[in-house]
């Protein structure tokens, strides 16, 4: 819930969806149209869709991965969600690299990072037997000093920080272009994103008529979004009539 959303949207969300779907059995027993029902507002439906065929998978297996291999394995994990379960709900040694720690990094690299790169240096600075209080310490620096405008003064790196050292030039910033770095995310308003949000609030109270769907989304391409809604499975089409699955 919390990737690309704020916390303050994602409290009561949560909430909810904890009072709904108290274990992974409940969420794998529900269908997905009653998760993207509680889903609606927090955006980027495939993540509801990716948590729901995850428990699935989890309920299948009869407990919950606790390895990064059976962890990847799950529809939805990548390389930093395995590893934070990994580290912050089984205090497992494992190096997270977000958005914010991959800042920190290639800032003290000073030099545009790979992936590959990032979680290398991840991995090569990880303190064993102290991996959980380590990686929140990391994120706490990017997120509160070595923001996208740091503030190099304050920061206990800086001695050690190749970019500082070389002046903190903006314009040679190897954050910037680094994997794992944010960009500005592309406007919302008029977007597909948008068409898309706007299909599935409306079916989150009801069907939706296929005649009515370009009054709906409010997108030239209104037509084209909803076929690829259907191939991802979070739309369904029954004749005329489109619902949630």
């Amino acid at each position: 819930m919390l990737q690309q959303t704020q916390i303050a949207r994602v409290i009561p969300k949560w909430i909810a969806f904890l009072e709904r779907f108290p274990t992974v059995a409940d969420c794998a027993a529900a269908e997905l149209g009653d998760v993207l029902r509680l889903w609606q507002g927090l955006g980027y439906p495939r993540r509801a869709r990716n948590l729901y065929e995850a428990a699935g998978e989890i309920d299948r297996l009869g407990t919950f991965p606790d390895t990064l291999e059976q962890l990847l394995a799950l529809p939805g994990v990548g390389a930093y969600t395995a590893r934070a379960v990994l580290t912050f709900a089984f205090e497992a040694d494992a190096a997270v690299v977000d958005t914010n720690i991959a800042r920190v990094y290639a800032r003290v690299a000073g030099h545009r990072l790979t992936t590959t790169q990032a979680q290398a240096m991840a991995d090569a600075s990880l303190p064993l037997g102290d991996s959980w209080r380590w990686n929140q310490c990391l994120m706490d620096l990017g997120a509160t000093l070595c923001r996208p405008v740091p503030h190099c003064a304050d920061c206990p790196l800086r001695s050690t920080c190749a970019w500082q050292l070389a002046g903190c030039d903006p314009v040679l910033d190897p954050a910037v272009g680094s994997a794992g770095v944010s960009r500005p995310q592309s406007r919302f308003e008029g977007s597909e994103r948008q068409a898309r949000g706007r299909l599935l609030k409306a079916l989150t109270a009801g069907t939706v008529r296929v005649d009515d769907v370009s009054k709906v989304m409010q997108h030239p391409a209104a037509m084209r979004l909803v076929e690829a809604l259907c191939a991802e499975g979070l739309v369904r089409l029954e004749g005329k009539t489109l619902r949630l699955p």
